[in-house]
């Protein structure tokens, strides 16, 4: 479901605190969990004759050396004070990794507030899929570009309609952020679309100018979600992907068919358990709440199993909301702060926000709880983020709207414009920006720190992490330490 004003607010949480500090995922419960019992979890299944992907493997394993000096790391140093710091190598992977998926939340939000949208209105769309469509979109991502096209082209002709307007004479653009989970770590692909809350038009002079559309009413909502689900279910038959009855529709193909994983996404997606001796019954749940009664729902639409909700918008001038709304949306999938162990041994994991049954928490068994993470692992290749409309890099009237695109324009004319100067910002920049946190800046002196060294062989890694005791994050220049050992050269 859709993110309320209170989550986007909340995406705040998000923010660490200045100074850059390495994260030490060794310390973290995750990691810990992951580290004991990923291998037996992987040779097991390697033992029943059901491998993990490669790719997955590659996840875990990354995620394992993800943060830890033993690994690689910078060496990087103040050149006013001298002082030294050692700055261990990130995964950089898009599955479950907290730290470099909040890093890649930061990018993709600095990047689409400052390079796509106009200063113009945003309403966030959001489409949640009957469970046989999450499976389908999950194991065979290739389908995800024609179902979002339908999408898109339904929500955009809607605007255009309710502007006046024709398909021949205005346009609009959106964002998709394809989202892979839900609350409760379950696999749950579903589509946020940041479309523009309204359309563009041709005056008489060939120049496009924005029309603004009120927000859509409930019936114009069910109308609307009645027609994606019906135009969905014809395409994706007349593809032989699924077959329909009167009620429902079914995968026209034999998931156990498939590859030896695709047993772990259906679970997920079903809130099953996908390992032990407890395999295929119901996740364990806590309810500590009374259950609320079913109130309604104004800005939400269900069909057929799919649900529209358009209840979040944000204003021109609000560039900073539309931000925290794509901080939001493009948050990693574990928030470790809700991560905790039972007596037992098991995983507990808290709900952000509690179910209408009262539901706070979900309990996993330890394997389990690693059956839910290789679920969350998307496949190579598979593109998280789309462009539509005049949005899209082969619009041709994306160089008079995009702010990124009119930026290299006048770049290329020797201007600079704000734009500019946000579309050039480095990584650094925005990790500052967003977080708070600032690398390129000593802590003790404040003067300008620089990378003289990147070490990536074991064998001077460790050389060098022995010199420093293996604990030292910073090398205080009131008591100099010996040279690197001998021998290895530093590149």
């Amino acid at each position: 479901m859709g993110a309320t004003d209170r989550d986007i607010a909340q995406a705040k949480d998000f923010i660490a605190p200045p100074g850059y500090q390495r994260h030490r995922p060794e310390t973290t419960l995750l990691y810990q969990v992951v580290a004991e019992h990923y291998p037996a979890f992987r040779d097991r299944r390697a033992a029943e004759d059901r491998p993990l992907p490669r790719y997955v493997e590659d996840e875990f394993e990354a995620y394992l050396k993800c943060g830890l000096l033993e690994h690689g790391f910078l060496r990087v140093k103040c050149d006013a004070c001298q002082a030294e710091k050692l700055v261990a190598f990130s995964c950089k992977r898009r599955g479950f990794c907290p730290s470099c998926g909040a890093r890649r939340m930061a990018e993709t939000a600095a990047l689409l507030v400052d390079g796509v949208p106009p200063q113009q209105p945003v309403r966030q769309w959001v489409l949640s899929l009957p469970f046989a469509l999450r499976y389908l979109l999950a194991t065979r991502p290739e389908v995800v570009t024609q179902v979002l096209g339908i999408v898109y082209r339904a929500i955009s002709a809607h605007l255009i309609h309710k502007a006046g307007l024709t398909r021949a004479s205005a346009v609009t653009g959106a964002v998709t952020l394809i989202q892979r989970f839900g609350s409760s770590l379950n696999l749950n692909v579903h589509f946020h679309l940041l479309v523009l809350d309204g359309v563009y038009r041709r005056n008489g002079e060939g120049r496009l100018v924005f029309v603004p559309v009120p927000s859509p009413s409930a019936e114009e909502l069910k109308g609307l979600v009645q027609r994606i689900a019906e135009r969905i279910g014809r395409s994706l038959e007349r593809s032989g992907l699924i077959t329909r009855d009167i009620d429902n529709a079914y995968l026209a193909f034999d998931p156990t068919e498939e590859a030896p994983n695709h047993g772990l996404l259906g679970s997920s997606i079903t809130y099953r358990i996908a390992t032990g001796p407890r395999e295929g019954q119901k996740v364990f749940t806590l309810q500590t709440l009374p259950a609320e009664p079913d109130a309604p729902r104004p800005e939400v639409a269900e069909s057929s199993g799919f649900s529209l909700h358009a209840g979040i918008a944000a204003k021109a001038s609000q560039r900073d909301k539309i931000e925290r709304l794509a901080r939001y949306v493009s948050r990693p999938p574990v928030a470790t702060e809700r991560l905790s162990l039972t007596r037992g041994g098991n995983v507990r994991y808290a709900l952000k926000t509690p179910y209408r049954d009262g539901t706070t928490h979900v309990i996993f068994e330890p394997e389990d709880f690693i059956a839910r993470l290789v679920a969350l692992v998307p496949k190579p290749r598979a593109h998280l983020t789309r462009y539509h409309g005049v949005f899209a890099p082969a619009s041709r009237d994306r160089a008079r709207i995009v702010p990124g695109t009119r930026a290299a324009a006048s770049a290329a004319r020797g201007e600079v414009s704000v734009s500019d100067r946000q579309r050039a910002m480095s990584w650094a920049q925005r990790l500052k920006r967003v977080f708070a946190i600032d690398i390129e800046t000593c802590r003790q002196c404040g003067g300008q720190l620089r990378v003289i060294a990147s070490i990536e062989q074991p064998a001077v890694i460790e050389r060098i992490l022995d010199h420093l005791g293996h604990t030292a994050e910073t090398v205080d220049p009131a008591h100099p330490s010996r040279a690197p050992p001998q021998g290895d050269r530093l590149v």
